[in-house]
Formats: structure tokens, C-alpha cells, sequence
């Protein structure tokens, strides 16, 4: 157990509430380890009947990611602490995404990172006003995991490669209009609900009366503002090679599409090329386990890349925000440069029970 999150199971539901605003919520495996037990022990109890997903009221969130910093100083030694991490995170998302009754998170606030890991698997997600969800990791050196290689390819046309690449950020109703949360709402709704999911019996059809809740205080989505530049998303980030993708939006000539080649040069080259290969291959991939398994293979190696440190040093410690990516094109990350981060474990693979 952590102080970090509270873990109850109280009226038929388990509560998973995190606690640790000083760092907006960030996932330490002590919180991992806590989350992925109470929802083994969950998914066979026949008195829990939902499982809800929150930060602490009166505090900022909802979960802004990572122990980024331990990620690095471990990856400057022998990595075996920041490894220990991915492997504990990673089987917390599969077991939420495997989870056999509703999960229900509500996404108030940033989600960025381990926070959309732990949100995007569950069976309803709530945004609301509040909201900022991004997979900024291309910035850092790192790549969109936490089974970002599955759900990315699997949103709306070339939007989940948009995001991404480019780290881009959706806020408040963009977050549902784009598929990521399931459904929204005023934050100042968010405690009606909770009231309301506090004073219902989930023994019987526990989706059913999860949906009717939310029926009942959701506002309707509409169309997300990413909606006028969807053309040039789906056709321009719909290439399977990074320099495609520069080459596509160099041609639409738009200052949108300028924009964007723009993002995309303040990014590693080579994390670009390995999180494209993850979202192609994810998308191909048949099982979400499998996709974990993927993911464990580059993050077992990314966190001793030399631009994650760099990233990392540019971004967080220094703040300079001028990192010296190596390499420094596109153009010169090789094929075999991106397909070491893929290769097979051996005898360390991604184990789930």
C-alpha cells in the first residue's frame, strides 16, 4: 500500500482515488502495484460491481503521467528500477483493459501519459471542462506507451497518429469528440454523479445503470475542433514513413499543415520513427496483451536512449527546453535504428498470470 492512492470498496464499488497532488497524481509503482492488486482481487468478487477511478477532491489532476525523472536516472545506470516501473504499469493497464465489469474514469482535469493509461481502458470515461489530454512523449525522447500502440490506431482515421507524433492537446469536449473519454460533462456536475453512483445498486446490470446515470448528466459533444483540419489529418499523417508524413503536410502548403511540420521538427527524430512503427504494428496486433508486450520491448530499451536522457534533461531538469537530438534528422534514423527497439526480449518478455 501507498499514501499515494486510496484503495476502498465500499456500497458494491471499488474506488481508486489518487492522492498525490503535489505531483499532479503521477503513477509511482507503488501506486501501480496497489491498482493492478485491488483489480485482481476485483474482477473475481462477486460484491464489487463497478470500479470508479478518481483523484482527490479539492486537488488538481486527474493523473499528469509518470516518474519521468526516475525513469531517467535509472536509465542513466542499469535501468533495472525504470524496467521494475514498466513492467508493473504495464500489466495495470492490461488488467483494466481486461477487466470484466464497468471501470469508470473520471478524466477532470490533465491526463496526460500513465493518466490516459489509466483512463482510456476502462469501459466509461468522463471529461470534462477540465481536461487536457495529450501523449507528449515524442518531446522527451520516450514514445505514446501504456497501450497507447493500441488505442491511437484504433480512434477515428489518422487522428490517433496526429496525436501521437505531434503531442498534440485536446481539451474539455474534444477529448469525447475524438473518442478518448465516452462521454462529458461540467465539472461541477462531477460530484452530482459521484453522489448518484454512490446511491445506486450495481448487482443487477451494472453497465446498464452506468450508462442511465450518465445519460442523465452528460451534455452533448459536439463536433471536435480538430474537425476543420481532419482532411489534412487523415491524409497526411495516413503514410507509414515519418519523412511521408513531413513530405504530405510541406505540400498542403496550409499554415495549419505548417504548423504541424513545425511540431514535428522540435521532436526526437528517432522516438518519431519508433512511435509511428508502434502504432502501425498495434494496429495489426490482435490482442491488447501482445500490444504490452510490444511496448515492454521499446520501453525495456528506450529509458537508456541517448535522446530519452536528453529529452529528459532539456525538458524537466534543465528546462532550457533545447535539446540536442542525436540524430538530428529524420533522414538519418535507420531502419535498424528503429527496429532494435522491437526486438524480442528473450527470457525478460512481459509475463501476465
Amino acid at each position: 500500500m501507498t499514501e499515494d492512492v486510496r484503495i476502498t470498496a465500499q456500497k458494491r464499488i471499488g474506488r481508486i482515488t489518487l492522492t498525490r497532488p503535489s505531483a499532479l497524481h503521477a503513477l509511482n509503482a507503488p501506486m501501480c502495484e496497489s491498482i493492478l492488486s485491488a483489480l485482481e482481487r476485483w474482477a473475481g468478487d462477486p460484491t464489487v460491481h463497478l470500479v470508479m477511478i478518481e483523484h482527490e477532491e479539492g486537488t488538481r489532476g486527474f493523473c499528469a503521467g509518470g516518474d519521468i525523472r526516475m525513469l531517467a536516472e535509472s536509465g542513466a545506470g542499469d535501468a533495472h528500477e525504470a524496467r521494475a516501473f514498466f513492467n508493473v504499469e504495464y500489466r495495470m493497464n492490461a488488467a483494466l483493459e481486461a477487466f470484466p465489469k464497468p471501470v469508470l474514469a473520471i478524466m477532470d482535469g490533465v491526463t496526460m501519459g500513465g493518466g490516459v493509461g489509466l483512463s482510456v481502458h476502462g469501459s466509461h470515461r468522463v471529461a470534462t471542462e477540465r481536461t487536457v489530454f495529450a501523449m507528449p512523449e515524442t518531446g522527451i525522447g520516450l514514445f505514446p506507451d501504456v497501450g497507447g500502440g493500441w488505442f491511437l490506431p484504433r480512434l477515428s482515421g489518422a487522428l490517433g497518429t496526429w496525436l501521437a507524433l505531434t503531442g498534440a492537446r485536446l481539451k474539455g469536449a474534444d477529448v469525447a469528440a475524438a473518442r478518448v473519454a465516452t462521454h462529458f460533462l461540467p465539472s461541477e456536475l462531477v460530484p452530482n454523479l459521484k453522489k448518484q453512483i454512490e446511491g445506486a445498486d450495481f448487482s443487477v446490470d451494472a453497465a446498464d445503470l452506468l450508462n442511465e446515470i450518465l445519460r442523465g448528466v452528460s451534455h452533448a459533444v459536439p463536433a471536435g475542433s480538430f474537425e476543420a483540419h481532419r482532411e489534412i489529418i487523415n491524409r497526411c499523417f495516413a503514410p507509414d514513413t515519418a519523412e511521408a508524413i513531413i513530405a504530405a503536410l510541406e505540400a498542403d502548403g496550409s499554415d495549419w499543415a505548417g504548423e504541424q511540420v513545425a511540431a514535428l521538427s522540435t521532436k526526437s527524430p528517432e522516438t518519431v520513427k519508433v512511435a509511428l512503427r508502434q502504432l502501425r504494428e498495434g494496429e495489426r496486433l490482435a490482442s491488447f496483451e501482445d500490444n504490452m508486450r510490444m511496448e515492454y520491448r521499446i520501453g525495456w530499451r528506450k529509458v537508456q536512449s541517448a535522446d530519452f536522457l536528453e529529452g529528459v534533461r532539456a525538458v524537466i531538469v534543465d528546462k532550457d527546453n533545447s535539446p540536442s537530438w542525436s540524430p538530428a534528422r529524420l533522414e538519418d534514423v535507420t531502419e535498424a535504428d528503429v527496429a532494435r527497439y522491437f526486438e524480442p526480449l528473450g527470457a525478460d518478455e512481459l509475463q501476465f498470470d
